[in-house]
């Protein structure tokens, strides 16, 4: 037992009388400096108090113990102190019990500092520490019989570990180092049971891009292996499937969680930061999940968020302003229906709709049964009660226009957001939340339906802590478990407050963190393009599924905090379907040059998308319709329908009436007449042949043809005359003195000289005729 307060004042009296020769004489000595007295001054400043020795409590069992039991708690001691811990030893204390559920808050807050409190258990239930050096740690053990801690009637005590002993600076026993907890005490069952409902939430970040493969099977492609890593042994949703199979849970799920592991199942790849792609090996994992998975949720009703667990307040607050926005709302709960359906084979229920935080107000009301969700599940830290109930009331309570919301109690359901991964705080949450489970249980002997809405994405080690608790409640004496559809069903306390919070009243932290209205104009951008995209194609689902959940997945809750992920997210997205959409485009063209009044110019679409085109309708214009017509007008339409991988040139029929170059436009049009792709543009250069240049190229045709003519001729002639060059003498004509005499040249070439040297005509004769008109013109 610790000195009664009389004899420690009269041993700290002693200890200053004491000292009181020494201060005085510290500055004569050669080294009392003022800064060596501020030095022993903090020394012994820092070996007081309880803050002297941390003591850490890393397990306590049972944590809701019966009679019967023993109590055991395991630690560590650790001296953050300067000087040597000496003659001290590690009891248990037992306090007196609490009051209500705002007292078990403000212990909670005072875990470590103040007096010791109650009463110590008898030594030989202590462990004794001999000496604790400075910063050294030392582990410490307690076993106790439930009965040696004489609890009263039922309720919630207080129980402490402390560390008493004492250092050179304070020779004499004092506490100096105390960590409390709680421990609910309920050993027989209660009268009336809360009916408690967990819900287990399994939901992940954005995994799946929008990108697929061009192949027939379209393989995923994931934007990183995280995915991978926590549905893998150890894994975080490993580990969240495996606690929740052994507990009597509601599971709330994301169907875009479903879609993506369902999506590894099959051949899948990774696309690096480089920009490069790997190929997915953990197809095994993937099926064995969602075989467990399938398993642990058969015959049971799921609570199925919208598809990628859209952000509600951010639309209700931001989306709403933007045309078209509340729309993917809708889209994202058929297609969890589907999902659901599809993969885990149970009927998904979509009438829950979860908030951010459970933080509700009108507009987030109105958005979130707009989408066909008539229960909210709320939160009692913003859906405050405004009454004067002294018990925390039941959940349900009717909010109007056939509406119900479902409010999650706070202190339980934030009890294990801190850092779990330190078994002392672990420990801790687990008996806060037992404590505060316990208190409200005694606030009333009415029947009441309590729900715990953890955090989304709770870590592994706060799934455990969480679980822990759960298995104790659950076994425990004042609580039954219940589902989340008994609880939504449960009667409303009348005097419990059913006025939704006002837009003012949402928490400005929560708002920082909303999507931008820049973010859903892009979104709405992103759609646009994808409307205007999916009327050309013969097969819409190859496109619009993916990139229809991959905006699901834009307006995600998990985007919150991190606004410049979320950019980066969209701005793939976009990009990616401008990628292929321009697959389908416009070849580009070289000027062109007319020569004559009319011509054909052709312009080239080429498709190197996966599947045919269709329904598209290339315009050519001309910017001067008087100078350059295209068919009989400014311009003409031409229906366009590609084949895949495939190219096709479309010709227009031009008429020029000037000469000069004329600028033409080419832009491809849905049926609609919603411009697609790029418009292109080209110089038409037309060039005019008149009449009588004409005449003179028919004329100069002609005079060639002449002069092939008489050149044949020639030839011909010198041919036949060779031969009689070499006749005898005999036989030529008789010439008058002795000559012979000059034979007569054949009748029409007396006037033509013989050119025997002339070589032999090469060319064929050519027609004069003008050359005719619809000349087809290339680029």
């Amino acid at each position: 037992m610790s000195p009664s307060p009389a004899r420690r004042l009269l041993r700290r009296t002693g200890v200053l009388l004491a000292a009181a020769p020494l201060l005085a004489a510290l500055p004569l000595l050669p080294d009392a400096s003022p800064a060596a007295a501020s030095t022993t001054a903090t020394a012994a400043a820092d070996a007081t108090g309880t803050k002297t020795v941390d003591v850490a409590v890393n397990q306590l069992s049972p944590v809701a113990p019966t009679a019967q039991d023993t109590l055991t708690v395991h630690g560590k001691v650790t001296n953050n102190g300067r000087q040597a811990v000496t003659g001290a030893h590690v009891g248990l204390r037992v306090g007196a019990s609490y009051g209500g559920r705002t007292a078990i808050d403000d212990a909670a807050k005072s875990g470590t500092g103040g007096a010791p409190d109650g009463t110590e258990i008898a030594s030989k239930y202590a462990e004794k520490v001999a000496r604790l050096a400075p910063g050294a740690t030392r582990d410490f053990s307690l076993s106790v019989p439930v009965k040696e801690l004489h609890l009263g009637a039922d309720g919630v005590y207080q129980i402490s570990v402390a560390l008493m002993g004492q250092t050179a600076a304070q020779p004499y026993t004092q506490t100096l180092g105390i960590q409390r907890t709680f421990l609910p005490w309920q050993p027989e069952g209660a009268d009336v049971r809360t009916r408690t409902t967990a819900l287990w939430p399994l939901i992940s970040d954005t995994h799946l891009t929008a990108e697929t493969g061009t192949n027939e099977q379209q393989t995923p492609v994931f934007n990183d292996d995280s995915l991978a890593r926590q549905i893998g042994p150890g894994g975080r949703l490993q580990q969240m499937l495996a606690l929740g199979d052994d507990l009597d849970v509601t599971w709330v799920i994301d169907p875009d969680l479903l879609a993506s592991v369902d999506a590894m199942t099959e051949a899948y790849t990774i696309k690096g930061v480089d920009g490069k792609f790997t190929s997915g090996k953990d197809q095994a994992i993937a099926k064995e999940w969602l075989n467990d998975l399938q398993k642990a949720v058969q015959d049971q009703k799921v609570v199925t968020l919208p598809f990628a667990d859209p952000d509600l307040a951010s639309l209700a607050h931001t989306g709403t302003k933007v045309t078209g926005s509340l729309g993917h709302l809708k889209d994202a709960t058929d297609a969890a229906v589907a999902t659901v359906d599809t993969i885990l084979h149970v009927k998904a229920d979509t009438s829950y709709a979860w908030p951010a935080e459970g933080a509700v107000d009108p507009d987030i009301v109105k958005v979130a049964t707009s989408a066909g969700a008539n229960k909210i599940i709320a939160r009692s830290d913003t859906f405050r009660e405004t009454g004067d109930l002294s018990y925390t009331p039941s959940a349900a309570r009717p909010i109007g226009g056939g509406a119900t919301a479902v409010v999650a109690d706070a202190r339980l359901s934030t009890a294990f957001q801190g850092d779990m991964a330190r078994a002392e705080n672990s420990t801790l949450a687990v008996q806060e939340f037992l404590a505060q489970s316990l208190m409200l249980t005694m606030q009333t002997d009415k029947q009441r339906s309590v729900v715990v809405a953890p955090q989304r994405m709770p870590t592994s080690s706060q799934a455990h802590a969480l679980a822990q608790a759960l298995h104790a409640l659950q076994d425990g004496t004042w609580s039954q478990p219940q589902s989340l559809a008994a609880a939504t069903k449960a009667k409303p306390d009348p005097g419990a407050t059913t006025r939704v919070p006002s837009t003012r009243a949402y928490p400005a932290s929560l708002r920082k963190q909303e999507l931008s209205r820049a973010a859903f104009e892009q979104i709405q951008g992103t759609q646009g393009d994808l409307e205007n995209f999916k009327v050309v194609l013969t097969d819409q689902s190859r496109v619009v599924t993916p990139f229809g959940r991959a905006i699901d997945r834009e307006m995600s809750t998990s985007w919150r905090g991190r606004a410049g992920t979320s950019a980066s997210f969209r701005d793939g997205v976009s990009t990616y379907l401008s990628d292929i959409t321009n697959q389908v485009a416009l070849i580009e063209k070289s000027g062109v040059r007319l020569s004559g009044r009319s011509a054909t110019i052709p312009v080239s679409v080429q498709n190197n998308l996966w599947q045919d085109v269709d329904h598209l309708v290339l315009r050519l214009t001309s910017a001067n319709g008087t100078r350059l017509k295209i068919g009989d007008g400014v311009s003409e339409d031409k229906a366009v329908k590609i084949a895949s991988g495939h190219s096709q040139s479309v010709k227009f029929t031009t008429t020029t009436k000037a000469t000069g170059p004329i600028t033409v436009y080419a832009q491809l049009y849905t049926e609609d007449n919603q411009p697609y792709g790029r418009q292109i543009a080209f110089k038409v250069d037309a060039t005019e042949i008149t009449p009588t240049v004409m005449l003179v190229i028919g004329g100069g045709v002609l005079l060639l043809v002449l002069a092939g003519f008489r050149m044949y001729t020639q030839r011909k002639r010198a041919a036949a005359a060779q031969p009689q060059e070499d006749e005898p003498q005999g036989d030529a004509a008789v010439a008058v003195d002795g000559e012979p005499e000059e034979a007569p040249a054949p009748a029409g070439e007396a006037d033509v000289p013989q050119q025997p040297s002339d070589p032999t005509a090469d060319t064929s004769s050519e027609s004069a005729a003008p050359s005719g008109t619809g000349e087809r013109v290339d680029r």
